[in-house]
Parts: C-alpha cells; structure tokens; sequence
C-alpha cells in the first residue's frame, strides 16, 4: 500500500494552522521564563497528531454521506478516488485516536507533575473531548459538522483549550489575560473553516450538510468573516497592551492590510 494517499488525506498544508497555537500559548510561557522544552514538543506532536486525525475523519465521515459527489477538489480525498479503502480509513482512525491518546496522556503527566489529582483528571477530560471532536465533526449518526456547531468547535478546541492548556502544562498556573491570544486565535481558526465552508457551500448544501454558511448564505457569511476576523485583531491589540514589554509585539498588525485584502474582494 502506498504512503502517498495517507500524506494527501492528512492535507499538511492545514498542520501548520494546527501548531500555531501551541506556538503561541508556549510563546506566552516563554515569556515569563517559564518555557519546558518537553512539553513544547509533545505538545506539536499532539497537535499535529491531532489534526490529522480530524482530516482523515472528517474525510471519512464525508464519504460515508456522499458529501464529496459535488465537490470539484476530489484529488484530495483519497476516499473518493479509491486510493484509500473505507475499512483502511477505519483501522488507521482506530490507531491514530489510541496514539494521540498515548501522547496526550504523556504530554498531561511531564507539564502538570507534582499537580493535584483534580487538575490531571480535568486535562484527561479535555483530551478525551478533544480526540472526540476530531472524531465526530462529519463521523456519527448527528456530526456537529452538519449541525452548524463547527466553528464553535474549532473556537473552543483550537483556541481556548489549546493556547490555555499549553501555557498552564508549561507554568502550571492561571492568568486571565491568557484568555485573550487563546479567544483571538479560535476566530482566526474560525475564519479557516469559514472559507472553506464558502468554497464548499455549492456542494454542501445538497449533501445535507448544515454548515453556518448554508444556513446564513454566502454574502452573510462574509460579513460573518470580517466580524469574526476584525474581533481577533482587537484582542489580540488588548492582550498586547496588558502583556506589553516590547515593540516587537506589534509585529502582527503587519498582517492587518492582507485581512483588508481579503474584505475588499
């Protein structure tokens, strides 16, 4: 069997979006000297790891309801193309899940050691929810992909819970203003899975699938966007100005005049 169909499905081009996160949440801890190698690494592994779960189920998913028959961009779903059989999907989700469980629950015990029981347990529970929404976004008899609960999914999982979970694993305390590049990246997130939904809306609307830009329509989905985008930028200007401590921190502001780009069109 070939590895070339398993590196399309796992679409690397979306993994760098994936990591961005622990980048940033280390980022913060880095900061405050407070940086542990260790858990900056097994932290991208689970990322990644994670990701590519989430890409191959949701492929599968999408498969098994015939969401793909309209979709023109079918040279990447190797489903789709027969390269990558249903019953191979299954087995390698099935090992995936167990490793990116096996490398969280490493990642859990090296960042929270000498932690309480409660705080392990707590982390547990949000790993096993985050392996259950990579799993369940297009897979399962109600997916929340087809509900319109996506982007809160990815708001949640993306970027509450990744950016604080790797800033706390790496300082093993609690700050407030975390709370604001965690919220600011889970709308850039948004923004991702939001323009893809527009590219995909044509084939999803027959597919039955119920994303928010099915349900609102394209041209209310790019007002969606922008208000989405344009409150990521704003928070992102607050935390700056609570955690300030250098110019360089306003290097991002860089990116605005791509955003206005994107508004303009």
């Amino acid at each position: 069997m070939s590895i070339k169909p398993w590196i399309a499905a796992a679409r690397p081009k979306t993994l760098p979006l994936a990591v961005s996160n622990i980048f940033i949440g280390s980022a913060i801890a880095f900061s405050e000297t407070k940086f542990n190698p260790n858990v900056f690494l097994l932290g991208l592994t689970t990322a990644i790891l994670l990701q590519i779960l989430s890409n191959y189920a949701n492929d599968y998913g999408d498969f098994m309801k015939k969401a793909d028959e309209n979709r023109t961009s079918k040279y990447e779903r190797a489903l789709t193309s027969g390269r990558i059989t249903p019953s191979q999907m299954k087995l390698m989700l099935i090992i995936l899940s167990a490793i990116t469980l096996i490398t969280g629950i490493i990642l859990i015990i090296i960042g929270l050691k000498g932690s309480g029981m409660a705080v392990y347990l707590f982390f547990l529970i949000a790993g096993l929810l985050s392996i259950a929404a990579a799993l369940t976004y297009t897979m399962g008899k109600k997916p929340y992909g087809y509900a319109g609960l996506g982007d809160f999914s990815v708001f949640i999982f993306f970027g509450l819970v990744a950016v604080c979970g790797i800033y706390i694993l790496h300082t093993k305390q609690w700050q407030w203003p975390v709370l604001l590049p965690a919220a600011a990246f889970g709308l850039l997130s948004m923004g991702v899975l939001n323009i893809n939904n527009i590219r995909d809306e044509a084939s999803d609307r027959p597919a039955g699938k119920g994303t928010l830009v099915v349900k609102m329509g394209v041209q209310k989905a790019k007002i969606y966007h922008s208000i989405i985008i344009v409150t990521a930028i704003i928070l992102a200007i607050c935390f700056t100005l609570v955690h300030y401590q250098s110019v360089y921190q306003w290097i991002f502001l860089l990116t605005v005049p791509l955003f206005l780009e994107i508004f303009a069109e």
